[in-house]
């Protein structure tokens, strides 16, 4: 959404995308996401930004042969937007926010690398990526629901390779 400030708090639901849809994280059987090394790196890296950065909480995520989708939430955590005062003088200054691009930027340029030191050294990400700013619970919920059946509906999906 153009002049949206993407480090506001709030849910944000992201789909990425591997370039030309490639299916290189793994395989869809029985209805579940069986993830591959590859798939494994992508997981390690969402993960890392739940570490790296305190304010960003993964609320639900899920990797699929050629695209994952996440939601994230951005939160006051360790950023000083919260206000309140310090349990201590020594504690470290607040962080700067990322905004989602630069999270969506930070994950992929770390997966790649990991990626291409494993040895898939043509693999690419799409250049840009799709997000779709949460605004209600209920909006929360049926994108939490998408995710979850992921998996179930792979076969019908337009990320589908069989689809395109």
């Amino acid at each position: 959404m153009q002049h949206w400030n993407y480090s506001q708090c709030g849910f944000y639901f992201i789909t990425i995308c591997v370039k030309n849809m490639a299916c290189v994280f793994g395989d869809v059987m029985d209805d579940k996401m069986l993830l591959n090394v590859y798939g494994e790196i992508v997981k390690q890296q969402l993960l890392w930004l739940e570490k790296r950065y305190p304010y960003v909480e993964l609320d639900q995520y899920i990797i699929m042969p050629n695209h994952v989708h996440v939601i994230v939430n951005i939160t006051d955590v360790g950023t000083g937007r919260d206000l309140s005062l310090p349990k201590s003088l020594s504690l470290p200054k607040p962080y700067k926010i990322k905004s989602i691009p630069e999270l969506i930027g930070a994950f992929k340029t770390t997966s790649s690398k990991k990626i291409h030191q494993r040895g898939l050294t043509n693999f690419q990400w799409q250049r840009s990526y799709y997000d779709h700013i949460i605004r209600n619970n209920h909006e929360l919920f049926q994108i939490q629901k998408y995710i979850k059946n992921n998996p179930q509906n792979w076969s019908m999906d337009q990320n589908h390779p069989k689809n395109k």
